[in-house]
């Protein structure tokens, strides 16, 4: 427990608020795909700098590296971080929710249900859920399909009081395996949506999260490359709106923002988006440090020419100090731009 008896890693009440208060604030947090216990502290100092409240989430991939590479098993990696997040979150003066990013239909079995089945067992103990949210990435499959595999673990996840995020359709590039093309079928439209409403309600079944498309990418792309139109989500909130009557019923994520302008940004904010992913940028910013240190020490990191080197320079922990403050930066720039900084729990 810290700061007056509240809990580092937000409980379900808890985070319900984080994400009432972004949806009324117009402001959305970070979430910051961690892959070690180094980019995890990164992500947290991040937060604890920009005075922002902040999500975590592990990718499949990122479990998998997570897991080891003896074993590769996803949630053992998943678990492990997400139990040392329990413990050293209490030294960081911000609270933050633990989330699973990026699970297509086969790795379900091996991801995200075995992870919701620890949650409900520590709920049915009277504990909390290990995470906080997970999510389901049906884009691959027909919307049809994508919906019936959501309402099965939207009834799972609140049952397990955890959020599920679900994205309904396709985000362009690359993520953990997944593939789409870029092209028109990047934009969501409002009969995709009302159908997601009448599948998985509007929060009575269970409250989620929703990955809507607007030419999102995943990846790196330079300016011009991808046309994004984040006012398209004004047009689902409104259709939908008028279809079930209620007012702003979606709590949007922004995919792949790597690239993203500040005007795109806060349009996408002004209509809804209370998460946004980043993880292109923040794997920059960490290595970019270590590249600087390797070209500058590459006599001390090398033994050249029979020399020994210098023991300073190849300690992991040298580079590494340098990798975190460079992630770190990085995070408390992206509470700025998404207007999350100075808003955390009091």
């Amino acid at each position: 427990m810290t700061r007056s008896g509240q809990m580092p890693i937000a409980t379900p009440e808890v985070y319900n608020e984080m994400l009432d208060r972004a949806k009324a604030g117009k402001f959305a947090y970070p979430a910051i795909n961690v892959t070690s216990s180094q980019t995890l502290h990164a992500a947290l100092r991040g937060f604890a700098e920009a005075e922002s409240d902040g999500i975590i989430q592990i990718s499949t991939g990122g479990a998998e590296f997570l897991g080891g590479q003896h074993n590769k098993d996803m949630v053992t990696g998943a678990v492990a971080l997400a139990e040392f997040a329990h413990i050293v979150a209490a030294k960081y003066d911000i609270t933050v929710a633990l989330h699973t990013d990026h699970c297509p239909k086969d790795k379900l079995d091996g991801y995200v249900r075995p992870l919701l089945a620890v949650s409900a067992e520590r709920v049915a103990k009277g504990e909390n859920p290990l995470f906080q949210s997970h999510m389901w990435d049906g884009s691959a499959e027909t919307l049809a399909d994508n919906l019936a595999i959501g309402q099965e673990l939207l009834a799972q996840a609140a049952a397990a009081k955890i959020i599920l995020e679900v994205e309904i359709t396709p985000t362009g590039g690359e993520e953990d395996g997944v593939t789409h093309e870029i092209n028109d079928e990047l934009y969501t439209t409002v009969d995709d949506a009302i159908r997601t409403a009448e599948a998985l309600g509007l929060g009575e079944k269970g409250r989620y999260l929703l990955a809507a498309s607007f030419g999102n990418v995943h990846g790196v792309y330079k300016p011009g490359n991808v046309v994004l139109r984040p006012e398209l989500l004004k047009d689902l909130q409104q259709g939908v709106a008028e279809r079930f009557g209620k007012a702003d019923p979606f709590d949007f994520v922004f995919h792949g923002g790597s690239g993203s302008t500040q005007e795109e940004i806060a349009t996408a904010l002004e209509n809804g988006v209370v998460k946004m992913n980043l993880d292109t940028d923040t794997q920059y910013a960490f290595t970019r440090p270590v590249a600087d240190h390797m070209f500058k020490n590459y006599d001390g990191v090398l033994k050249v020419d029979g020399e020994v080197g210098s023991k300073k320079t190849y300690d992991p922990r040298t580079w590494g100090k340098l990798a975190e403050a460079g992630m770190a930066r990085r995070i408390v720039e992206a509470c700025q731009s998404l207007r999350s900084a100075g808003t955390k729990l009091k």
